[in-house]
């Protein structure tokens, strides 16, 4: 029955769309993301995709402590969920600086990282940091290639790390570098590429080492690359989708071995012609940055998404006489991280009943700080 594993019994349980999470597929990802990392030791998970306390716990059991996000909510679910570490990859600016003040001092037990990638922001960072027990960690921000954020690893990357260093209320940990250009789907180009883009930065590592004589934190990569990147011991890798999985990835990345682990659950509402359905599946259920398709059916493989607005999708399909309104659709995003974020919870399958229910907790900007 795998090719079947997405069949829910009980779906009169759950209103459409829905955003649904199997749980055993999810631990199953997990698994094989310890496996490919040689251990839980280099693992720092980005939390982006899921943005629930649930599985960060489910990492957690099994020996995950540090984790990477995005936002300050996602930071406060790491620590809500007991994590040892949580390092927001986002240079904080404005009110989020004042924000991860209240981290620290909120949840002591985990401790809070940041990056820069200028003097100025480091500069301010550390001056609201002021009197804290323990010092937060900042990484510098490194640009491998991708042109959205960092510093270009060279002279000016080592001007940035020596400032850092002198700031009395930070702790400098080491390098960030998130290389998401690299998406070659023949892992042989994207390995080349990969290897190209960081030589410099492990240059820059072995020479400020050398220098300081400190050993410096290398925190590299994401999905794509993140079978390269576990290969070199020097490197803590931050695989996110590959928890859940989408069909752009799988397409994509067909070297990489995770499994499907979410859908959304949608319905018939309505059929016009002899070939067109109608779907409770709008933009507001599924993310919409990218070209139509933006779903794909797993059990109507002839369905053809032709129109996509707010609450509706319609699809071609060769009769629709075979289906009539209540017919459900499941429908494997393209682009899961986005995806989730639509929901304020996501309903959970174990085997093939729906159980319960897990908030999207840091879909919201603000938890409690």
């Amino acid at each position: 029955m795998e090719n079947f594993w997405y069949l829910i019994n009980n779906l009169s349980t759950i209103d459409s769309p829905a955003l649904v999470i199997y749980k055993d597929r999810v631990k199953e990802n997990i698994r094989r993301m310890i496996n490919m990392a040689g251990g839980v030791q280099r693992l720092m998970p980005h939390v982006k995709t899921h943005k629930t306390l649930e599985v960060v716990k489910m990492q957690i059991q099994e020996g995950i402590k540090r984790f990477k996000c995005a936002t300050i909510a996602e930071a406060e679910m790491i620590a809500m969920a007991g994590a040892g570490e949580a390092l927001i990859a986002y240079q904080p600016v404005g009110p989020k600086m004042k924000r991860i003040r209240e981290l620290i001092l909120n949840y002591p037990k985990t401790s809070f990282s940041v990056i820069v990638d200028n003097q100025g922001s480091a500069k301010i960072f550390s001056e609201l940091m002021f009197g804290l027990s323990v010092k937060p960690g900042v990484y510098i921000d490194l640009n491998v290639g991708m042109d959205r954020t960092g510093i270009i690893p060279g002279k000016e990357a080592e001007e940035l790390i020596n400032f850092c260093l002198s700031l009395k209320n930070i702790k400098t940990m080491g390098f960030h570098a998130y290389d998401g250009h690299i998406r070659e789907s023949d892992i042989t180009e994207r390995e080349a590429h990969c290897k190209k883009a960081f030589k410099t930065v492990y240059q820059l590592k072995s020479r400020l080492e050398k220098k300081y004589k400190i050993n410096f934190i290398l925190i590299a990569g994401g999905t794509p690359t993140f079978p390269i990147h576990s290969k070199n011991l020097e490197t803590v890798c931050s695989p996110g989708t590959s928890v859940l999985w989408d069909y752009g990835y799988l397409d994509a990345f067909p070297d990489l071995d995770f499994i499907l682990s979410a859908l959304i659950i949608s319905r018939v509402i309505s059929k016009t012609g002899t070939n067109l359905v109608c779907l409770d599946l709008g933009y507001k259920a599924v993310a919409s940055e990218s070209q139509l398709p933006r779903v794909r059916f797993l059990n109507v493989s002839e369905a053809n998404p032709v129109a996509h607005s707010e609450e509706h999708m319609v699809v071609n399909v060769i009769d629709n006489s075979k289906y009539k309104p209540g017919d459900v659709f499941y429908a494997i995003p393209k682009h899961i991280c986005p995806t989730c974020a639509l929901y304020s919870e996501a309903a959970i399958a174990v085997g093939s009943e729906i159980n319960g229910f897990w908030k999207v907790i840091a879909r919201d900007r603000i938890i409690t700080i």
